[in-house]
């Protein structure tokens, strides 16, 4: 009983006790080496999204955003912990982070607010997470996905990128799926696994050309969703609480590691 007090009495008093030496070390690398004002974007579906801006998990153009609300201004998805993570460790860097997902958004949607969305807000690291809407619609009938399409236009929204701001750091996510919920039981799934990992290996690929961060989240998720997997994404999709923070776990070491 007595240690167990000591032990929670530490973990009160020092805030950055929860994370481990590995974590601790990366974000120190994303927060010293980089330059001062930093501005960290991440944009992509649903899975960033998170409410943002008391959206209501609605597909809610950022201009239609409470973007003045500084309660809900990140939502409550992987990006929220990562930039809370560093804000909060680090705030002498003076960091500032845009979280720019959308619900129900596709490759497609990025491209027509990219301007808007991305490359107006003049960012220094950029993380994109897209694809599994993509997949969603192709399966579900409504659309079509042509890969090689879909690896072309990936492609052109980075070089915009990187004609905007040579210096930019890029980290890709791939996208996941977990066989529960609804999308876990459907007839298509077996199909719908088959294509997010042809995008996920794109987004491979894609990473190694441009030189990127990559987070591959769908190796990361397959062995956490062998046993339970409602545990890290709840409908097949969309991950939980314990799953967003796997996600933030592993974009705060790889992004330290890649920045040293």
């Amino acid at each position: 009983m007595k240690k167990l007090l000591l032990l929670l009495i530490l973990l009160i008093a020092s805030p950055k006790i929860g994370i481990n030496v590995e974590a601790r070390n990366s974000i120190a690398a994303i927060c010293n080496i980089i330059k001062k004002g930093v501005r960290f974007l991440f944009i992509g579906d649903s899975i960033t999204d998170g409410g943002w801006g008391r959206s209501g998990g609605k597909m809610m153009p950022t201009e239609e955003r409470n973007q003045k609300d500084l309660n809900h201004i990140y939502g409550h998805s992987y990006m929220m912990l990562c930039a809370a993570r560093i804000q909060s460790d680090y705030p002498e860097q003076e960091t500032q982070f845009f979280n720019r997902g959308i619900s129900g958004n596709t490759l497609h949607d990025l491209q027509q607010r990219w301007q808007s969305d991305c490359l107006g807000l003049n960012p220094d690291v950029v993380t994109l997470l897209i694809g599994t809407n993509d997949v969603d619609l192709h399966v579900s009938g409504k659309e079509t996905l042509d890969l090689k399409t879909w690896e072309n236009d990936y492609r052109q929204l980075l070089d915009q990128l990187r004609s905007a701001n040579p210096n930019i750091k890029i980290a890709l996510g791939t996208p996941f799926v977990a066989k529960v919920g609804r999308i876990g039981s459907a007839e298509n799934y077996p199909q719908r696994k088959a294509l997010i990992a042809d995008c996920a290996n794109v987004i491979r690929k894609i990473a190694q050309d441009y030189h990127a961060v990559l987070l591959d989240y769908e190796k990361m998720f397959e062995p956490l969703t062998e046993q339970n997997p409602s545990y890290w994404i709840w409908d097949g999709i969309h991950p939980t609480a314990a799953g967003h923070q796997k996600m933030a776990d592993l974009w705060l070491n790889t992004m330290g590691a890649e920045l040293k």
